[in-house]
């Protein structure tokens, strides 16, 4: 099988990979407009930052599985890998507690303006009176936006830390937040108008892009700490200046609106860095969480070279379709299912899910098939009249 890794990743990963016994194509440095051409037949490509094209997916000629080897799956053509069947698995989770330890550090670099008053000693000037006028953490309210794994790992250290905590997140009701000892807001507006701090964890998705708006920076309270460790795009970046200005809020970022791609590039967004503490999107970057990321996307790999599903799949349909499920239970004999698929095709009905089961003994199995339509009387009879059939039933009788 082969696989190509189109990022730079750790030797581990790629040996590991080999001793699946693939053969394995490292190409750290192609860019995304090249990789169309390098594609060819790769069975299995592994990204990191990589941008995952429609076209690139369209010229491969064998591939079945995109690893993003990382959590988020804003980069790859997800519409285009579910048309041509590419499965797209990620790593989830793997990075939590480095992205959750950074938006920590950029917390508190905020309000200590650490960054500033290392230039400061770097220029030659002794400044302590500028510098030491932070506010102080301890008893202040962090909002949290986002409670998913990351968004729960930042909670934990800043209660730790002696932070009041409250959160908003669509998942997130007002019996889990009074039992995680929270907060509950109902919408970011909220958040904004009582946290001291915020802490931005929200995936990249269509509902999330610009959630963060104008009316949102003008409610968040005059000198609060913004920090952002998602994506740059669930943000208004001129809404956020804006509030730099008129408001005197801190910010700290990790991520940027149409930041560069990789892993070094040219950075055009200078005026905006000059105005916070920020950092080149290497929230999930640590030797520990890359180890991790590399062992998980060899698991996903091994998995599906055994010729199973792949874990951590985000492109299949959620449960088995609104149509209704047949249920066969017969004699596991050579050839039963072929003939039931035959008699499904006669009536034009699609097999959209299927699961067979064998039973201890061997002789005997029950396969549920989730269909887009009901059969006909005259197909669950001639169905049932079959041989090595032992029973026939719908969800609709």
């Amino acid at each position: 099988m082969k696989i190509l890794i189109a990022d730079k990743v750790s030797p581990n990963m790629i040996k590991d990979l080999q001793e699946l016994g693939a053969s394995v194509s490292y190409e750290p440095e192609v860019t995304a407009e090249n990789l169309p051409s390098i594609i060819g037949d790769t069975k299995v490509l592994v990204v990191r930052s990589k941008k995952v094209t429609g076209e690139t997916i369209q010229a491969a000629k064998s591939l079945s599985l995109i690893v993003r080897a990382g959590a988020g799956v804003n980069t790859i053509d997800l519409e285009a890998a579910s048309k041509l069947g590419v499965y797209v698995a990620n790593c989830p989770g793997k990075n939590t507690d480095a992205v959750a330890e950074l938006a920590i550090g950029l917390l508190i670099a905020c309000d200590r303006g650490i960054a500033d008053a290392t230039q400061s000693l770097r220029s030659g000037q002794w400044e302590k009176g500028k510098f030491g006028k932070g506010a102080g953490l301890k008893g202040r309210t962090l909002g949290i936006i986002g409670t998913g794994s990351i968004g729960m790992a930042v909670m934990q250290r800043a209660i730790a830390m002696d932070m009041k905590v409250i959160a908003y997140s669509r998942s997130l009701t007002l019996e889990k937040a009074e039992e995680l000892g929270i907060g509950f807001c109902g919408n970011p507006i909220e958040v904004a108008k009582q946290a001291d701090a915020i802490s931005v964890h929200l995936a990249a998705a269509k509902e999330t892009k610009g959630m963060l708006d104008a009316e949102f920076f003008a409610a968040i309270k005059d000198g609060a700490i913004f920090i952002n460790t998602a994506r740059g795009d669930v943000l208004d970046q001129d809404a956020l200046e804006a509030a730099i200005e008129s408001k005197g809020i801190k910010v700290g970022l990790d991520v940027f609106a149409n930041e560069p791609a990789g892993g070094k590039a040219a950075f055009a967004q200078i005026a905006l860095a000059e105005k916070m503490v920020c950092t080149p999107h290497i929230g999930a970057s640590t030797e520990q969480a890359e180890t991790a990321i590399a062992e998980e996307a060899v698991r996903v790999v091994g998995v599906f070279m055994s010729g199973s599903t792949p874990p951590n799949v985000v492109n299949l349909r959620k449960g088995r379709g609104a149509g209704p499920t047949l249920v066969v239970r017969h004699y596991n004999r050579v050839g039963v299912l072929a003939s039931v698929f035959d008699k499904l095709r006669e009536e034009g009905i699609n097999i959209e899910d299927m699961q067979n089961l064998i039973f201890a003994s061997g002789e005997t199995a029950s396969c549920s098939l989730a269909i887009d339509k009901t059969p006909s009387a005259n197909i669950i009879e001639g169905l049932s009249s079959m041989d090595h059939i032992i029973e026939i039933t719908t969800s609709d009788t």
